[in-house]
């Protein structure tokens, strides 16, 4: 990352006229600049959709597409980018494009390299201190809750921790929770916090697309693809350009569609289907799975490869029953915003209740819970009463450690199994997590959930009956 009064940088030269290109790069690379230089424009956007770029510096008028188009397409796809324009005749109709191309600035020809020098360095500048304050403002943030999300337990505390760490770079980012559980403000809240937060965020839920669905979705078509293709379309990776797209429930993604996709971000270009081109895209990938992703790959029913490639960064969102207290303030959070102009409160006996409750539907269900409770209540209070029935009768599941008669005693072996299966009922099932929290390998964990599920199958298999004697 550059730092505030860096002068020097990498830049991209486009000039469709070789000479001129080659004398530019070799003078700005004399001056200690890192240039990559282009005769095509389309050759530029696509280093561009690749390479994080100080500064692009481009001849306005060139054939395959001219130096304010230039800029309007590298501003989708680094939005924060400078683009200094060269041009010969700087007319008015060639400033107002420009202008709402959010060129940077023009450098008229022919080129004064000291005056050329000034206008880089203090592109450089600019660009370095939006970095820094960037930074500066994710890292403020880190600690407390984005925007739209509630609560301050420890777990959570660590997933906003990570949210301000991982937003500043473009990696791929994992987000491993039970549904209802907010991933999908989670990958809002990185989005925000990012340097593509003026770009567009882009969500898919692949679930919700059917199998013959998902890959235009995706990827686009062509006019005349398929019987209902009536228009091209750039489908979603193209649409997020400059921004994040956000696949959730990616663990449902057909097998075959898989490996497209996989392509699609090695390549970072897809394929509309029935077109016989390719189309560069430049989007932050964050996906979602309330599936254990590392046990759909041991099971073959997702790639190993595209796993590694969407879990650069994975961040695991904590079931609402671990979250303590976070019930309490999320339940008062939605009481607000479904009544809004009263002061409706919650009391400490239904407060104790909601604590209580394992959420089985994490917030979606507490949100349905505290949506009836103010259909119903008859006061400003939230009570007992107004839960629902499961809610009030339920009674938590405890392990027990100490009794005063012997025949309340377990095994080692039985308060093993059922400590195990308690991590992994508080983890939403995440057996890496689980695993983890235990102490043991995910290898020595499987072993153990595999003797467990025999000793239990074993002990509902009736015993043969007994043969009776004469």
């Amino acid at each position: 990352m550059l730092t505030v009064g860096t002068t020097t940088g990498n830049l991209i030269v486009v000039d469709d006229d070789q000479d001129a290109c080659d004398l530019l790069s070799a003078a700005l690379t004399k001056q200690g600049y890192k240039v990559t230089s282009f005769t095509s424009p389309q050759a530029a956007l696509e280093h561009l959709s690749r390479e994080l770029t100080d500064v692009v510096l481009s001849d306005v008028s060139m054939t395959e597409m001219d130096g304010v188009e230039l800029c309007e397409r590298a501003r989708l796809i680094q939005p924060d980018v400078p683009v200094v324009l060269v041009t010969a005749q700087a007319n008015m109709e060639v400033a107002i494009r420009a202008l709402r191309a959010e060129a940077y600035d023009f450098v008229p020809k022919p080129i004064d390299m000291a005056l050329l020098e000034a206008r880089l360095v203090r592109a450089i500048q600019l660009r370095g201190m939006k970095r820094e304050l960037d930074r500066l403002r994710r890292e403020v943030s880190s600690s407390s809750p984005p925007e739209d999300i509630v609560g301050h337990s420890p777990s959570m505390r660590h997933v906003y921790e990570l949210v301000g760490r991982v937003a500043s770079s473009d990696a791929s980012v994992l987000i491993h929770g039970e549904t209802g559980t907010g991933k999908e403000l989670i990958a809002r809240a990185i989005h925000k916090q990012s340097t593509r937060s003026s770009g567009p965020f882009v969500a898919i839920n692949c679930a919700a697309v059917p199998a013959s669905l998902i890959e235009s979705e995706l990827f686009g078509h062509a006019r005349g693809a398929f019987t209902d293709a009536k228009a091209p379309r750039p489908g979603l990776f193209v649409e997020a350009n400059g921004g994040t797209l956000f696949l959730d429930e990616i663990g449902e993604m057909p097998i075959e569609v898989q490996a497209k996709l996989l392509r699609a971000l090695q390549e970072r270009r897809v394929r509309p289907l029935g077109s016989n081109s390719e189309v560069a895209f430049d989007a932050r990938i964050v996906s979602a799975s309330n599936r254990d992703l590392e046990s759909e790959v041991a099971e073959k029913r997702f790639r190993e490869d595209l796993y590694y490639r969407v879990n650069v960064v994975k961040i695991d969102l904590p079931p609402l029953r671990a979250r303590g207290t976070d019930v309490i303030a999320i339940a008062g959070a939605i009481l607000k915003k479904l009544a809004p102009q009263r002061s409706l409160t919650i009391s400490p006996a239904a407060g104790q209740k909601l604590m209580a409750y394992e959420w089985p539907g994490n917030v979606r269900e507490l949100e349905n819970c505290m949506e009836r409770a103010v259909a119903l209540m008859r006061f400003e209070t939230v009570g007992v009463e107004d839960l629902p029935d499961k809610v009030r009768s339920y009674v938590a599941d405890r392990i027990v450690v100490s009794a005063e008669d012997a025949t309340e005693l377990i095994s080692l072996e039985e308060l093993e199994r059922r400590y195990v299966a308690k991590v992994l009922k508080m983890v939403g099932g995440n057996k890496s997590r689980a695993a983890e929290i235990l102490g043991l390998d995910r290898r020595t964990l499987y072993r153990k959930l595999d003797r467990i599920n025999e000793e239990q199958k074993a002990a509902s298999v009736p015993p043969s009956n007994p043969k009776v004697g004469s």
